[in-house]
């Protein structure tokens, strides 16, 4: 699986901005998918998760009514809508495909795209 992002840019605080997330291969509708984010200095944390076939979801508690994630298993696509963008969500945002989980407890693949950079202004 290739994961691709797109849709990050600056915005004032208080826009928004949607982020996606473009995977080749015929693996994506069996994935578990997740938004990340790395800000300098910080570690990737995780931003909001979604199961292969997109009926639940996710978040981060500090994302919580402000992002949605979503997929499209048909166009291989994963979006991430954020609202009420505030100057701390400013990070690089990576897409992440994993899956299936083992019995050995291991996901038999575990995919990063490049990410894409959000900046927030004040």
């Amino acid at each position: 699986v290739q994961l691709v992002e797109s849709g990050g840019g600056l915005v004032q605080a208080g826009g928004s901005l949607r982020l996606s997330c473009a995977a080749s291969g015929s693996t994506f509708s069996s994935s578990f998918m997740g938004w990340y984010r790395q800000a300098p200095g910080k570690q990737r944390e995780l931003v909001a998760s979604i199961t292969s076939g997109g009926g639940s979801t996710n978040y981060a508690d500090s994302v919580k009514g402000r992002f949605t994630i979503s997929r499209d298993n048909v166009k291989n696509t994963m979006s991430l809508q954020m609202n009420s963008l505030k100057p701390e969500d400013t990070a690089v945002y990576y897409c992440r495909a994993r899956g299936p989980y083992t019995s050995r407890g291991t996901w038999e693949y575990d995919y990063w795209g490049q990410g894409t950079q959000v900046t927030v202004s004040s």
